[in-house]
């Protein structure tokens, strides 16, 4: 099953999942599951990474291509970049033969872990410094990263709209764009923004892939970003309108807790996949009656 758009190149095809240790780690290479067209893992989580869980992690490596999506590297934090983290980075990619490194748009650091991801302020010196420790990270990597649109839930600082932050940084840093559906849409009800009009005015030719995900109501104008819920229809709704403005792209699906079983989760990959393929066939249409 190939779900690719032939309009841009990706690094990664179709729909993916989220690795995740637990049953999931266990019944997956049990399962014949071809919708899953690739995997993505926090390298934090794998980096030196032994024993049987090294042992299976590498039959995963070896059946799926994988993609990687950091946790720590705290792109826009006070503190001097972790070199050694990124060389570690590199040194697991090419172990492993994983194809693209992505990262959140935050900070997670100021002399020691914060444990949470904080946005960066958005203004023009911000743009500056991030987009520059994203260019140390390519350079040391050989690649081009993508950087993933965050939720937050407050903006102090803030001398520019997020949507210009955002097309900013991946201008200057000449970096990729990891775009994530549900952010946009929790950030659209935290923030009172349209969605839709969001993610159009984001540039189509840096995306990379995609995330979708659920999240926690903690009130009716406040959504947390969770990755523990199913996605909602607003979501989903969300994503189609993406692939009707971008073209079909790769799409992974994130559960990060309260992971259900297996065949609950590949509901939720089979509806990434019917959104895929209603896509490409009313492109296939459009060209064919070109």
């Amino acid at each position: 099953m190939n779900n690719q758009t032939p309009s841009q190149d990706y690094c990664v095809n179709g729909a993916g999942l989220g690795l995740r240790r637990g049953h999931m780690l266990e019944q997956l290479l049990e399962t014949n599951a071809p919708q899953i067209q690739f995997m993505e893992v926090a390298p934090e989580n794998w980096i030196g990474m032994g024993g049987r869980l090294g042992k299976r992690f590498r039959e995963y490596t070896e059946r799926y291509p994988f993609v990687t999506h950091g946790l720590s590297l705290s792109i826009g934090g006070p503190t001097p970049l972790d070199v050694n983290l990124v060389k570690d980075i590199k040194a697991f990619m090419q172990q492993h033969n994983i194809l693209k490194y992505t990262e959140h748009l935050t900070y997670c650091s100021d002399d020691g872990h914060l444990y949470d991801l904080m946005p960066i302020p958005f203004t023009e010196g911000a743009v500056h410094y991030v987009a520059d420790r994203i260019k140390q990270v390519q350079d040391i990597l050989g690649q081009r990263i993508a950087m993933e649109n965050a939720s937050y839930y407050a903006a102090p600082g803030k001398e520019m709209e997020e949507i210009d932050f955002i097309k900013a940084v991946l201008e200057e840093a000449d970096c990729e764009l990891l775009l994530d559906i549900n952010n946009i849409y929790v950030n659209s009800v935290n923030h009172r923004y349209d969605a839709v009009e969001f993610l159009k005015a984001l540039p189509k030719e840096r995306i990379t892939y995609a995330h979708i995900a659920g999240h926690f109501n903690e009130d009716e104008d406040l959504i947390v970003d969770t990755h523990g819920a199913d996605v909602i229809d607003p979501v989903w709704g969300i994503l189609d309108k993406a692939y009707e403005a971008f073209g079909v792209f790769p799409t992974l699906l994130e559960r990060d807790f309260n992971i259900p079983e297996l065949p609950v989760l590949m509901k939720e990959v089979d509806r990434i996949c019917t959104l895929q393929e209603k896509w490409n066939n009313q492109s296939a249409v459009v060209a064919a009656n070109a």
